[in-house]
């Protein structure tokens, strides 16, 4: 679907999300980030905190994550935690 992204969180011991999104926010080394599709590619580090995104239905979802680095593509971000666990809510 064109208005949505593929995000995946991964860490060194499993997959922690794997699904699309309307938006992604992340906290950056230099500051939260927004990915919207057709985003800019690029490459950041992540400092420990909370990485929010949309899914497809609309609903708002938590991540915490622990360090790491984030790729964004047009279509895909894909973030490489240290360690990272759903926020239950």
């Amino acid at each position: 679907m064109a208005d949505n992204i593929f995000l995946e969180v991964v860490t060194p011991e499993r997959n922690v999300v794997s699904e699309r999104a309307q938006i992604v926010m992340a906290p950056g080394s230099l500051g939260e980030f927004g990915v919207l599709p057709g985003h800019t590619s690029f490459l950041t580090t992540l400092k420990d905190g909370v990485l929010k995104y949309r899914d497809e239905k609309g609903t708002e979802r938590q991540v915490s994550v622990f360090g790491g680095f984030a790729e964004a593509l047009p279509d895909k971000v894909t973030i490489l935690a240290e360690n990272a666990k759903e926020v239950d809510e």
